[in-house]
């Protein structure tokens, strides 16, 4: 028959709460990690927008992101336009915005609660461009 001595007793102790420790851990690791997929990596909605580009260029201090604004034709209350500003990861998509700027288009994004420095400047992702008019450019005046 085991009998417990008082060094035993508190070798148990330690063993628990070594145990529980170690499980704490863990379980607060996981609820870190799944708050940061949540946060910069589930994508919460997409889908598509329209409009004209207005605005498409590179910046960025340490991560140069590709940044740009769609500006939505419609009528509100005060006859406004709505600006859609969003960033673009691939260099595919921002060669193709980068020579397209002006033209109307529709695009594919992607939505996340948060932002990544190396992914750009918005939580709106484009991915895609689904289409580009081919309106003609009478109206443009070009440099000299």
């Amino acid at each position: 028959m085991y009998i417990l001595t008082h060094n035993s007793f508190l070798e148990v102790k330690v063993f628990i709460m070594k145990k529980t420790l170690y499980v704490s851990m863990i379980i607060i690791f996981m609820i870190v990690a799944l708050f940061v997929y949540v946060r910069y990596y589930f994508i919460f909605a997409e889908g598509t927008k329209a409009g004209q580009l207005n605005t498409f260029q590179r910046k960025g201090y340490i991560f140069k992101t590709w940044e740009g604004i769609l500006i939505q034709s419609g009528f509100k209350a005060n006859v406004q336009s709505n600006e859609f500003e969003f960033s673009v990861e691939k260099e595919d998509v921002a060669k193709q915005l980068e020579e397209n700027a002006g033209k109307e288009m529709e695009l594919h994004y992607k939505h996340y609660f948060g932002v990544l420095p190396w992914r750009g400047n918005t939580d709106y992702i484009v991915d895609s461009v689904y289409y580009i008019s081919n309106a003609n450019s009478s109206g443009v005046i070009s440099p000299k």
